[in-house]
């Protein structure tokens, strides 16, 4: 029994024989899907900065990741050893875009998934990440909100400025109130097809400055 344990034991730590070519053949794969992973990103992303270095650094990752899991094949105590090096090793850049999350997450996974050997279901997920991400994208939502920002000279001038606005919009929220001695600063969120009306009317208001209509594509407001 104890020789059976002990062969048993040492057949776990036994290398595994993989050659150069299924190495080659694994890399080769994950670097296709790497590459795909990266023009998609490119479509996709609508950031004002398109980080072209993050997006490199997806296909830098799924190839990483591939020869960790291949080498990680070939012996427990490679395997071992190779979890004790990475456990060290601290990530410290901040990641606030949750889409930038899941296309990492996605390269993460290719590189699993091809460096396994299963390289038709990496496939197989990036098609399905592919659909879901356009798909998803193309369902119509709420159309972000506009933020108008007003500068007066009159500080009385407020329920001429909002009079104004109920003429273009049914719905506004003020998000902001700033009043001295002499001026008064609006800002507010409104939904509006005519902002180049808008902005035109409120500026003929008396004691109004200036009136500036910011749109943006971030979190929509329900």
């Amino acid at each position: 029994m104890e020789k059976i344990f002990k062969k048993s034991f040492l057949e776990g730590y036994a290398s595994v024989d993989i050659t150069v070519e299924s190495v080659v053949l694994a890399l080769a794969i994950t670097f296709l899907i790497g590459l795909y992973i990266f023009f998609v990103y490119r479509v996709v992303t609508r950031k004002t900065f398109y980080s072209k270095n993050f997006n490199i650094s997806l296909v830098g990752v799924a190839l990483i990741t591939s020869a960790i899991i291949v080498t990680i094949q070939s012996s427990v105590v490679v395997s071992l050893g190779m979890v004790g090096a990475l456990s060290i090793v601290r990530f410290r850049t901040a990641i606030k875009d949750p889409m930038d999350l899941m296309f990492l997450f996605w390269s993460i996974s290719v590189g699993i998934i091809c460096g396994a050997g299963f390289a038709i279901f990496a496939v197989l997920l990036s098609a399905a990440i592919t659909v879901t991400i356009l798909g998803l994208d193309w369902l119509p939502v709420a159309k972000a909100p506009m933020i108008l920002v007003i500068n007066c000279t009159d500080i009385d001038a407020e329920e001429k400025i909002m009079s104004r606005i109920k003429n273009y919009v049914n719905h506004f929220s003020i998000k902001s109130r700033n009043l001295t001695t002499t001026s008064l600063d609006l800002t507010v969120e409104l939904r509006t097809e005519n902002g180049g009306k808008l902005v035109r009317d409120i500026i003929d208001v008396d004691g109004v400055t200036s009136a500036n209509l910011l749109q943006h594509n971030g979190e929509v407001t329900f």
